[in-house]
């Protein structure tokens, strides 16, 4: 009876465990999914709120020289950065802004590397060594430099677009609308006396000799990138001096706001800043699709930290009132149609990628001090853009780089 009774059970317990894995299994409830949009929590570190990573996301984090929505730089990189936010698929981004140039980039930028960013990106010209410093020291994230032109070949890679396309055609502009009003004189409002801001300048002189070769161009340096007080202040020098139009190379749109009755001014950076009839256009930046690219090589393993410098043919350029689906602002609404037309054909061959910044910077080029800069034919190479070379270690050394003002320009060098 023992044996038959044990037998029963047995047969009872291996029927029960059949029976059970026959039964539908209840799904396993899915894993709550990460919000990689929700906002970054701050935690205050000096005079900085530092953002925090979001764990199960790709971090990425900005770093701005000024506030985020200043309608200049910094908010055009903000847009960008938004961008890729709802565009890249499980990325999260955050931002540090207005932090100075030097000690304290150095100390932020290290400090969202520790906090477990996988990517920063510095947007000033003055935060290039102190990301080169940190790039340094965290071997496993990656890092972007915008403007300067530093980089490592690993995780330190720099960005920067040929805005000198845009300034060209800018300058057409400007030529165009002080040959009209008859005053042939124009000022450029320009920030630091660096590579950058010379290769600027020199373009957009360039394309001021295209439409109106009798045209002067005068330069006041602001030693800042946002100060609106000191912007207007130095754009109303510039228009009390006499210019008809000013261009700027600072954030704010301070041209546009401070011409008088008659005048113009063209801003810079922002694709909406340019809100003023005073406002003859904007030359503006798209960093978004730039940053997405950047963005998906780090994610994928594919970062190098190259060097990347774009052309308008990149989508990441552009000036107001002269692309499909844009309208002229009212102070280039009655300027001849033959230069109107002239800038778009030149801009159209631009977006085509059928001319470049070399095309720009194409000889014969004069100096405003008579000197040959460039022969007929001749073109700068990029060291050639990126540097003085008069400068101790210069790697444009052997070349021309871009300590000279065009034969048009009446100011002296810094």
């Amino acid at each position: 009876m023992n044996k038959k009774l044990l037998m029963l059970v047995s047969m009872f317990l291996v029927l029960s465990m059949f029976l059970a894995a026959c039964q539908t299994q209840e799904p396993a409830a899915p894993a709550a999914t990460v919000d990689c949009k929700a906002e970054s929590a701050l935690e205050a570190e000096g005079a900085y709120q530092v953002p925090a990573p979001i764990e199960g996301c790709f971090n990425v984090a900005f770093v701005y020289v000024g506030p985020h929505d200043d309608g200049g730089w910094s908010q055009s990189h903000d847009v960008g950065r938004l961008y890729v936010q709802d565009n890249v698929p499980g990325v999260h981004t955050a931002y540090v802004e207005n932090v100075a140039e030097g000690v304290d980039s150095e100390q932020v930028t290290r400090s969202l590397a520790r906090k477990g960013f996988d990517m920063v990106i510095t947007t000033s010209f003055g935060f290039m060594d102190a990301t080169e410093t940190v790039a340094g020291e965290f071997p496993d994230k990656d890092f972007i430099h915008v403007s300067g032109y530093k980089f490592n070949g690993t995780n330190f890679g720099n960005l920067m677009g040929a805005m000198e396309d845009i300034k060209y055609l800018a300058g057409m502009l400007a030529g165009s609308r002080a040959k009209v009003d008859g005053n042939p004189k124009v000022g450029y409002m320009a920030t630091f006396p660096i590579p950058e801001e010379l290769r600027l300048g020199n373009a957009f002189a360039l394309g001021l000799a295209k439409t109106c070769p009798e045209c002067t161009l005068d330069v006041r340096f602001v030693y800042t990138w946002h100060d609106p007080t000191i912007e207007q202040e130095a754009a109303k020098s510039l228009f009390d001096a006499g210019a008809q139009v000013v261009m700027t190379g600072a954030d704010t749109p301070a041209p546009a706001i401070a011409a008088p009755a008659g005048k113009w001014g063209i801003t810079y950076d922002y694709i909406n800043n340019c809100t003023l009839d005073t406002c003859l256009t904007t030359m503006y930046w798209n960093w978004g699709p730039l940053y997405a690219v950047e963005v998906k090589k780090s994610m994928d393993g594919t970062f190098a930290g190259e060097a990347v410098y774009f052309d308008a043919d990149s989508g990441g350029l552009g000036l107001l009132g002269f692309h499909e689906g844009q309208e002229l602002m009212p102070g280039a609404k009655d300027l001849p149609e033959e230069d109107l037309q002239m800038i778009r054909d030149e801009l159209a061959m631009f977006l085509s990628g059928k001319m470049t910044r070399f095309d720009v910077f194409k000889g014969p080029i004069t100096d405003n001090q008579g000197n040959l800069v460039l022969a007929e034919g001749e073109t700068l190479r990029q060291v050639d853009l990126d540097c003085f070379a008069n400068a101790e270690g210069a790697p444009c050394a052997d070349g021309v780089g871009m300590y000279w003002w065009n034969e048009n320009v009446i100011a002296e060098l810094p």
